[in-house]
């Protein structure tokens, strides 16, 4: 199984980037045979999309990855109760040759109370045309800085500290299951993205 995190934070000091590398702690613990990748758009940012299809060479790398992943993890932060643009402008370039039928999980950071609206702008705008399968679970990590600092879960472990660890288990358990299901989907005959490449 290959699971591909994609962080979309545009701080140098990103608690987002801190969130994925410990989800891909937890993933590489599933099996043994899980393999991980991350995409920190941080560090590689995209230019913004042009339908000339100019920039799609920056972009091939992220299309390779993309193409051979089973299931995605999605981390944004709340900006000013929205997504981040760098988020909105990937899926912009995205094709459902890399996301159709595959499941994601999304994950909404806040160093505050917030996380949910990105969430809800994610399911709304961003699979149509994609076809990606945002899984009915998502998690919302608030007071970041707070969280996530360790890989320990113990009796001195906070208790919000506990109940994020334990939520992602549980949500990166049913992300597990939804890939080996969508991977009979696309192996399937009903699957015809040539002539049904949006969604309506």
């Amino acid at each position: 199984m290959h699971y591909t995190i994609i962080i979309w934070s545009h701080r140098k000091q990103s608690q987002s980037t801190k969130v994925g590398k410990y989800i891909d702690y937890v993933l590489t613990q599933l099996k043994d045979t899980s393999e991980t990748s991350i995409i920190d758009l941080r560090d590689n940012p995209l230019p913004l999309w042009d339908e000339d299809g100019k920039h799609n060479d920056i972009r091939e790398p992220i299309r390779k990855e993309c193409e051979k992943t089973d299931a995605f993890i999605v981390i944004t932060p709340e900006r000013s109760g929205m997504a981040t643009p760098a988020i909105k402008n990937f899926f912009l370039y995205a094709q459902p040759e890399e996301f159709a039928n595959k499941p994601a999980l999304l994950i909404g950071v806040s160093a505050g109370r917030g996380g949910a609206y990105p969430v809800a702008e994610l399911r709304m705008s961003s699979y149509k045309n994609t076809q990606l399968c945002y899984i009915p679970q998502h998690i919302l990590i608030q007071w970041v800085n707070d969280v996530l600092n360790d890989t320990n879960l113990n009796d001195q472990t906070e208790k919000h500290d506990v109940i994020i660890k334990e939520r992602i288990q549980h949500s990166c358990n049913i992300l597990e299951q939804y890939a080996l299901a969508l991977q009979k989907v696309r192996a399937s005959w009903v699957l015809n993205i040539e002539k049904f490449r949006n969604g309506m």
